[in-house]
């Protein structure tokens, strides 16, 4: 018998039944995994780039393909993630929807690159922010099912950068502080799930089949 089928073969007491963790499980845990180091590579250059150059042309003509880069890897994640409640899983993506069609427009509307245009108009924050909502949302979930520190940190760090920054409260020193503190521990936390055991990314099935088939009696 093939490791494969050895893994295929395997059996799982979940909370409402046996459940078995097929390829399909395991490449939808690989991709999810793939994409937030992708994300978090990027967003990790980028930063770096924003701390060390400074505003030159040549950073903020390069921010913007990466942050495109960091978009569309976490819209595959939030794609792959595994979440017990549909609506949540839901509700992150639209987020994340709403965020990358404002940076889009953005984008084509202004006469200035994207980070550019940003940091003279932090109110664009608005609309740009529902992106990093999303990504907070990933965070949570990883801090409540793995109890990871750097998740813990990074969820109430984003968001106090960011409405910080919006509001216009936070001192450069500690908006440069915390950015390089994010972008540290965002690579922790990819590079963390890499040598994580891949079933509990899967999580429980049975629970998934448990509310898939009792969604239509719930309304």
């Amino acid at each position: 018998m093939t490791l494969q089928k050895q893994l295929e073969s395997e059996i799982y007491q979940g909370q409402f039944g046996e459940f078995s963790i097929n390829q399909s499980d395991r490449l939808g845990v690989i991709v999810y995994r793939a994409s937030l180091l992708v994300a978090a590579l990027s967003f990790a250059i980028g930063s770096w780039l924003v701390l060390s150059e400074g505003d030159t042309s040549a950073v903020i003509s390069a921010l913007t393909p990466l942050y495109a880069l960091f978009c569309a890897a976490l819209g595959v994640s939030l794609v792959t993630i595994h979440i017990y409640m549909a609506p949540l899983h839901r509700l992150l993506q639209v987020f994340w929807g709403i965020g990358s069609i404002a940076a889009i427009v953005m984008t084509l509307r202004s006469s200035e690159p994207l980070a550019l245009a940003l940091y003279h108009h932090p109110s664009m924050m608005l609309g740009i922010g529902f992106t990093f909502v999303a990504l907070t949302g990933i965070y949570f979930k990883e801090a409540f099912c793995f109890n990871r520190l750097e998740t813990k940190f990074l969820t109430p760090l984003v968001p106090i950068l960011l409405l910080g920054y919006l509001a216009g409260i936070l001192p450069t020193y500690w908006q440069q502080l915390l950015l390089g503190v994010w972008a540290v521990f965002f690579m922790v936390f990819a590079l963390r799930k890499l040598v994580q055991p891949i079933p509990a990314d899967i999580g429980d099935k049975s629970v998934f089949t448990y509310l898939k088939e009792n969604r239509p009696a719930q309304l």
